[in-house]
């Protein structure tokens, strides 16, 4: 099947929240079209059977991305087995000490969706009903079918600081307390009320494959209180350049779900987006899948435009999430979709973390590298658009996905080097400007470096050379750069570990590990007015 034209008209666009664009888009194709090219497949994931991905004939379409219906549906049986749910994922609220976002998917729809949560296992007396938001993709080739999709949502809000609960997820016909299902409650813990040290984990560029499994179950290995996901998270959309043409295939997002649910379950998965995750189909900037499929703390300047974009505080720690295809001069499908308003909302909410007393570092994560030596090099945009605030609010470290590496910079103040940062150095944001980590080895396939370029981490440095490389200009193209701030390169499947000190000597203390558990790189964040 051809891909249907069902653009947005722009007078449109601008009103429409992600739900209505989606239902908008849906209504512009016919039944019977979208129908030719479903199809039933029923595949299994780490050793549990789901359906990955269904047409409407199964059990009634549902009622467009975003919709919270619980209108009557029919538990539904696959092989005489109950439909369970899959792919659970937490995300904070604005508030992580109070707040728990929930998400999950089934297979098919079901009836009176819902999550149980209680301070023991065994105890889950408190039902929140959950809202659906059902996702139609139609055939978009010849060679891929319909799919339709249901993820789950459930808002916990007035919870107690520093706390564990369990939750179990379910809807009729599927109860988590029943006997027998023990199996399916997960947990999680709220941020304490004042700041205590902790861990939390990083990394981009993800994806589906046996290095993305083994980099989650090193992750769980650290015992996080949360991870970055820096874009770029399932490749479902293998293309990434934004645009209707793009090749999709919406079944990857089952896969993924699935493989990522044994970490994210438990610890709060907080995303943003990379260039694909741009699945231009569902609306005008892409992302009407991404707002399906997570729940995400809603402070940003918009959270219906810009899911991707929001800020919480965890303990002594603010964190900031952005979206890079917002300002890119490399990948231009969505660039200045804001009109600028990310940017200034970056401005204020910098600004309000700088002046909040408890907050002691500052750390931004998005996808496109500012600073970068590998294949896409840096992005001339996200330097133009954000570095200048980076250095006025003195941001403690900026975390990059986009190049499939792991990269990290000496401290940079300027657009140089303020001071060489080589393994297991200290650094001060005040004086010496900041580190930019590329982590974008999370389990797609690798890059590399420039010709006679050498990995240099830890146990194998080298002396520290010049790089040529190049960054993108606002005319996108390449202009030729030869570097020295390249301090740490690693090809290979990585990932990033934080430990936060709070009291009265607070610190971040990086460190880079390898898929084999290696250390390959750390240094030291401390500030000077601290």
């Amino acid at each position: 099947m051809d891909t249907p034209d069902v653009g947005i008209p722009e007078r449109l666009a601008v009103r429409m929240s992600m739900p209505e664009q989606h239902a908008y888009l849906r209504g512009k194709l016919s039944r019977r079209r979208v129908l030719a090219g479903s199809f039933a497949a029923v595949g299994a994931v780490g050793g549990m059977g789901l359906l990955a991905g269904s047409s409407g004939t199964a059990s009634g379409a549902g009622s467009g991305a975003g919709s919270s219906s619980t209108a009557p549906r029919t538990a539904v049986r696959v092989d005489g087995r109950l439909v369970a749910p899959f792919g659970r994922h937490l995300a904070f609220g604005a508030d992580p000490r109070t707040q728990m976002r929930i998400s999950w998917q089934v297979p098919l729809a079901v009836r009176s969706p819902y999550v149980r949560v209680g301070a023991h296992p065994r105890e889950l007396g408190r039902k929140i009903e959950a809202e659906v938001r059902d996702l139609h993709t139609p055939s978009l080739s010849k060679k891929l079918p319909a799919v339709e999709q249901y993820y789950l949502h459930a808002a916990l809000d007035g919870l107690t600081p520093g706390t564990t609960y369990y939750y179990g997820v379910g809807h009729d016909g599927f109860d988590p307390a029943s006997p027998g299902r023990a199996a399916t409650v997960g947990s999680f813990r709220t941020a304490p009320a004042r700041p205590e040290s902790f861990v939390f984990t990083a990394f981009g560029d993800q994806g589906v494959s046996a290095h993305a499994l083994a980099n989650d179950q090193l992750i769980l290995g650290q015992n996080p209180a949360f991870h970055l996901h820096a874009g770029d998270l399932c490749y479902a959309d293998t293309t990434g350049h934004g645009k209707e043409s793009d090749t999709y295939d919406a079944r990857v997002w089952d896969t993924f779900l699935a493989q990522t649910e044994s970490v994210a379950r438990q610890v709060p998965w907080m995303v943003t987006t990379g260039n694909h995750d741009m699945e231009a189909w569902y609306s005008p900037n892409g992302y009407g899948g991404q707002y399906a499929r997570w729940s995400l703390p809603d402070n940003g300047f918009d959270p219906r435009l810009a899911p991707g974009v929001y800020s919480f505080r965890y303990g002594n720690v603010g964190v900031v999430a952005l979206d890079a295809n917002d300002v890119s001069y490399e990948i231009p499908a969505n660039r200045g979709y804001t009109e600028g308003r990310q940017t200034a909302w970056l401005d204020r909410r910098l600004r309000e973390l700088r002046a909040d007393p408890a907050v002691d570092f500052v750390v931004v994560f998005f996808h496109h590298c500012a600073y970068s030596t590998s294949t896409h090099a840096s992005d001339g945009g996200v330097r133009d658009a954000w570095l200048e605030l980076f250095t006025r609010y003195q941001v403690d470290l900026v975390v990059n996905g986009h190049n499939h590496v792991y990269e990290r910079t000496d401290a940079i103040r300027d657009g140089e080097v303020g001071r060489p940062v080589p393994v297991g150095a200290s650094t001060d944001p005040t004086r010496d400007g900041i580190v930019y980590v590329t982590a974008g080895g999370a389990g797609k396939d690798l890059y590399g470096f420039g010709p006679g370029v050498k990995d240099s981490y830890e146990g194998h440095v080298h002396d520290h050379d010049h790089v040529a490389t190049f960054h993108w200009t606002r005319s996108r193209r390449p202009d030729p750069d030869t570097v020295e701030w390249s301090r740490v390169r690693y090809t290979g499947y990585s990932f990033l570990a934080v430990e936060v000190t709070a009291g009265a000597h607070p610190r971040l203390s990086v460190s880079a590990l390898a898929e084999t558990g290696e250390r390959i790189d750390h240094f030291e964040v401390v500030r000077a007015d601290q």
